[in-house]
């Protein structure tokens, strides 16, 4: 069933978790992600980010998601993710996406608050959230550019500013930087926890956490436990899709047909997503 941005993140500030929003550019990361979610019945946000246009346009696997998120047992938001321009996220809502986030965190401040402003407008027009990006996060949504792991508190996001870019914008969460890359983690994370609190003790919406691949289960739980409601993650899942590929491979050598990998694929993924879910929501699955 397609539920709001709204809803999902009530789901998450009552029950203290996280929600997991899973980029899913292709139909086998697409269909893994929904098998997890309705074997746990949890919320999950079904994503697309503008960088994923090479692989599908989003008219193209846009109405796919929406169709499978309305015929779903579980609850499920269709979100574009990283939408770097009004047009983008227009596109998104006309093929029936009812959630996005705009991201224009690498403009100016103040250009970024005037984007993500016409973007909320737009969004109230159909009663739906809005996430926008306050903060530098290294690295690219897609993992083409790999993220060091080093913190980098220059990039961070500035509590006082964004306080007054929620008030004046009307954004329903923020994705902020902490500490978290997008891609792959060459080193550790340093992740600022305190950070996290103030953020959402200023600002009133609930955090969003991107760059969440590669992070330990107490890292989780202690981002959700400061604040964190919306958990973005797809590097990880796509890489041992990826190694589950191989491995078919090598042990199937005869394979000539590329429809016989995408068993494997999808089921690397949906092995990922359900440890992952298993931590982010723990507090309700293990209930």
């Amino acid at each position: 069933m397609l539920i709001s941005l709204h809803e999902a993140l009530e789901y998450a500030e009552k029950n203290n978790v996280g929600i997991a929003a899973i980029n899913t550019p292709t139909l086998e990361m697409l269909l893994a992600t929904i098998r997890v979610a309705e074997k746990y019945n949890i919320p999950m946000i079904l994503q697309h980010a503008e960088v994923h246009e090479p692989i599908n346009k989003i008219e193209d696997i846009g109405p796919v998601m929406v169709a499978l998120a309305k015929r779903s047992t579980a609850p499920l938001v269709v979100h574009v993710d990283h939408g770097e321009s009004f047009e983008y996220v227009k596109r998104g809502f006309d093929v029936g996406f009812n959630s996005a986030m705009i991201d224009a965190s690498r403009l100016p401040y103040e250009e970024n608050l005037a984007v993500t402003k016409k973007v909320v407008e737009l969004a109230n027009e159909y009663g739906y959230g809005v996430e926008a990006e306050l903060g530098v996060m290294p690295g690219r949504e897609d993992g083409s550019q790999v993220g060091s792991g080093e913190s980098n508190e220059t990039l961070y996001t500035d509590p006082d500013l964004a306080e007054s870019f929620v008030r004046d914008s009307g954004v329903t969460a923020l994705a902020c930087s902490f500490g978290t890359v997008h891609g792959l983690y060459k080193a550790e994370p340093k992740l600022n926890f305190d950070l996290i609190e103030t953020l959402r003790e200023r600002t009133g919406v609930p955090i969003v956490m991107h760059g969440a691949s590669g992070l330990s289960g107490a890292e989780y739980r202690e981002c959700i436990n400061r604040g964190v409601r919306k958990i973005n993650y797809y590097t990880y899942a796509d890489k041992q899709s990826f190694e589950a590929v191989q491995t078919f491979l090598e042990e199937n050598p005869e394979t000539f047909i590329f429809s016989d990998l995408t068993v494997p694929a999808s089921k690397a993924v949906e092995e990922n997503l359900d440890v992952l879910v298993n931590v982010l929501y723990e507090n309700v699955i293990k209930k």
